[in-house]
């Protein structure tokens, strides 16, 4: 998840706060200067955990750690393209072994530069199994990944095999099989590098996190906000246009969007549903709509016994069956969505529409004997989970109300009060059922919307679904000789999926924002983020 990159699962809303001093506060349109100095603020959520770079893959975690890290490469925001940041150049003739040089300049927070080993040992410690790095199996295409992340048992070493420091400047990676798009995934945050005060005392770190990238850590007031400053020495090719983001916490969306309205929050994730009728005659010139690599799913807990039978796989197909896609993005979304049909973002390099089959389409008498078909839907009612902070209640009561009455399936909604909530439910196993997840894009590869989220034991499987098929078909992709080999191998272990759909795809997502008159230059990518550092402050 590199969606930001960050693995992102999506959308959380954020407890409104008052403005926060040195923000830009004025409420009319400002002068047409920008203010270097100023900060501006950005809706957001309580992060689910520390800051630590490789332990966060949604986004109130993912976007804050995303600017406060830089790893060696990132992604244009423009085109999504790559781009070297701390590397000076990523080198391989083989995809297996890759030859790092950084470049010289590059510092941390505290002033300390920015060495080879604070990569090497960084990725060791996110990797080793006892670290309980939430994103932990992202390294795991490095040889050595199974010493220091044994499938049971206590890890024999911390150190992986596959990667060696050479000299301050330079160091080795080697795969334990050829993976032809790893440098792609080298813009996910969980590949940053740490400083080596971190290793004195992650905990604590993960408070007050030193990172290198364009901004650095000021406070975090739980729940509240995160405050981040520019940093003044920064080497990347991406220098802040302002002085900081303020990560704004909110309880709601139609909070956040009232607070944009009112100019005491500058830039937002995304409109609520009830204001997606009138947000670009609210706004103006200030309404954005623009493309996304994102996709809306609901999922199911797999690991439970009255969802693991193959027979099962009837049910969700059949509950998928009875989703009435159209009506729901037309009326409830405002047509600010597209029905999906596949489990890859329309826009993404490897998207294949049409990969869910006769699944994603709306058939209530098929539905309801793919469901009688496969015993029903245990205790014959769906619970969805859902975080009530992140403008999701409109649709999932649609959802249910579809399923309800072409089905006769009792469907109900189970809102969590914020998306770290929702999320701890969801990675902890707590939840019955099925449940909201959504997926950004952390880089523009179908592979990450497929190896990152479907694979066994991946970092953002929290289905826990299995398939010795579709692991097979992704391994194959992977060792190809060529991304677009690489590309149509997961368009086969796509397929895979519609046979046991552990997740029913809903619809793909653009971004349907806006901002305050404090801010210009406010422009978001692909992955859903703002050109942060582009953005200006007027005085």
């Amino acid at each position: 998840m590199p969606a930001a990159p960050r693995a992102r699962w999506v959308l959380a809303g954020a407890t409104s706060v008052a403005l926060v001093a040195g923000g830009c506060s004025s409420s009319g349109g400002g002068s047409s200067s920008s203010d270097a100095g100023k900060t501006f603020s950005y809706q957001s959520s309580e992060p689910q955990n520390p800051l630590q770079p490789a332990n966060a893959n949604e986004t109130g975690g993912g976007r804050i750690l995303q600017n406060l890290f830089k790893g060696l490469v990132d992604y244009n925001p423009s085109n999504a393209e790559l781009r070297m940041q701390v590397a000076q150049s990523i080198d391989t003739s083989d995809s297996q072994t890759f030859n790092v040089t950084l470049k010289t300049g590059w510092t941390f927070h505290d002033g300390t530069p920015v060495k080879a080993n604070n990569f090497v040992d960084a990725w060791n410690w996110a990797a080793t199994t006892s670290n309980n790095q939430i994103n932990s199996s992202w390294f795991s295409d490095i040889e050595g990944y199974q010493d220091v992340h044994p499938a049971s048992g206590q890890p024999t070493t911390t150190k992986m095999s596959g990667l060696t420091v050479v000299d301050d400047t330079h160091f080795t990676v080697k795969l334990s099989s050829k993976v032809s798009y790893f440098e792609y995934k080298l813009g996910y945050i969980a590949f940053s590098p740490l400083p080596d005060a971190f290793f004195n005392d992650p905990a604590g770190f993960g408070q007050k996190p030193v990172g290198n990238g364009p901004y650095q850590f000021v406070s975090w007031d739980h729940n509240q906000q995160v405050v981040t400053k520019s940093y003044p020495n920064y080497q990347g090719v991406d220098k802040p246009k302002n002085g900081g983001v303020v990560f704004k916490m909110y309880s709601t969306s139609e909070a956040a969007y009232a607070d944009l309205q009112s100019n005491n929050l500058d830039v937002m994730d995304q409109v609520p549903p009830s204001a997606l009728a009138t947000y670009k005659s609210d706004l103006g010139d200030r309404a954005i709509d623009s493309p996304q690599g994102a996709i809306q799913n609901i999922g199911f807990t797999l690991y439970q016994p009255e969802w693991a039978p193959p027979e099962k796989a009837k049910v969700r197909q059949g509950l998928s069956m009875a989703i009435d896609r159209n009506t729901i993005t037309k009326t409830v979304l405002q047509g600010s969505r597209a029905p999906a049909s596949a489990w890859v973002a329309e826009g993404v390099q490897g998207y294949k529409a049409g990969q869910c089959g006769d699944n994603c389409n709306f058939d209530p008498a098929k539905a309801k004997q793919l469901i009688t078909e496969g015993g029903g839907v245990p205790g014959n009612k769906l619970t969805i989970t859902y975080n009530a902070d992140g403008g999701h209640k409109e649709w999932v009561d649609a959802v249910c109300n579809s399923i309800r009455q072409n089905t006769g399936v009792d469907c109900v909604g189970d809102p969590k009060p914020d998306f770290k909530t929702a999320r701890a439910a969801i990675t902890g196993h707590t939840i019955n059922g099925a449940f909201r997840t959504g997926w950004v894009q952390d880089y523009p590869l179908n592979a990450n919307f497929l190896a990152d989220v479907y694979r066994t034991g991946a970092a953002s499987n929290d289905f826990g679904y299995s398939s010795p098929q579709f692991d097979q078909l992704a391994t194959q992709a992977d060792r190809a000789a060529s991304i677009d080999d690489t590309v149509t191998g997961y368009q086969q272990a796509e397929a895979v999926l519609a046979q046991d759909m552990p997740a029913i795809p809903l619809w793909y997502y653009r971004t349907n924002s806006g901002y305050s008159t404090n801010v210009q230059n406010v422009a978001f990518d692909s992955f859903g983020n703002p050109a942060w550092t582009q953005v200006e402050v007027k005085g």
